[in-house]
């Protein structure tokens, strides 16, 4: 039987490898976004996180180019209740987390604040890196704390990931059935509503047909 050659994976770790290689290539770090924020203005970012994921975040107010006084912004991330799962007045720089509780449309607005007795503020550089689901955990806290090996990580976070995709085609066949339960109780209502609006016609043409019999018989014009 001939043997494996050394430096080579083995026949039943090929697969295993080029699965991890192809879902890290897939898979990049998440870019930090950024934009200008100008002077007394307000610009807010939404996104639809899932129940029971944890988000994390880093933000950074730049000052405006030219600027003695700093930065000079405030933030504030609500759900489409209105709660608010983070605020920070007068923010420069600072880090912030919470897991959600539903499925919902997350917000997170910048407000600039224009100093008493200046002009124009010029517009400010803000970046917001936000991360959700396996993008948000520390994995290498994860490995110190539980004594695991690089390919080991990987696997965890390979499986973390999995699982919620899996997760997201679950709540995307949720959503189907419910679209097509809708869309099947409507076209049942426009049939019903359908039937119910002939029967009316097909009443009111022959209450006129009778009606007019009977006017034509008053005037004597038909026997």
């Amino acid at each position: 039987m001939p043997l494996p050659l050394p430096g080579r994976p083995r026949l039943g770790q090929a697969p295993l490898l080029l699965l991890l290689l192809l879902l890290l290539l897939v898979v990049g770090p998440a870019r930090p976004i950024s934009f200008q924020l100008p002077g007394k203005a307000r610009k807010c970012l939404r996104e639809e996180i899932h129940r029971d994921t944890l988000v994390t975040g880093e933000y950074e107010i730049g000052a405006p180019p030219g600027s003695s006084t700093g930065p000079s912004a405030n933030l504030k991330i609500t759900d489409s209740a209105g709660h608010i799962l983070y605020a920070k007045e007068d923010a420069t720089k600072g880090k912030f987390a919470f897991t959600t509780e539903d499925y919902d449309m997350f917000e997170a607005c910048f407000e600039s604040k224009l100093p008493v007795g200046t002009g124009r503020m010029p517009d400010q550089l803000v970046v917001l890196d936000m991360k959700h689901g396996v993008e948000a955990k520390n994995y290498e806290e994860i490995a110190k704390v539980e004594k695991l090996k690089p390919l080991e990580v990987e696997l965890r976070r390979l499986e973390d990931l999995s699982e919620s995709i899996v997760n997201d085609f679950a709540y995307m066949k949720k959503r189907e059935e419910e679209m097509r339960d809708t869309n099947e109780s409507t076209n049942t209502r426009v049939l019903y509503f359908s039937i119910f609006s002939m029967c009316c016609l097909i009443g009111l043409a022959t209450w006129q047909v009778f009606y007019l019999r009977r006017f034509f018989k008053a005037k004597k014009l038909i026997e």
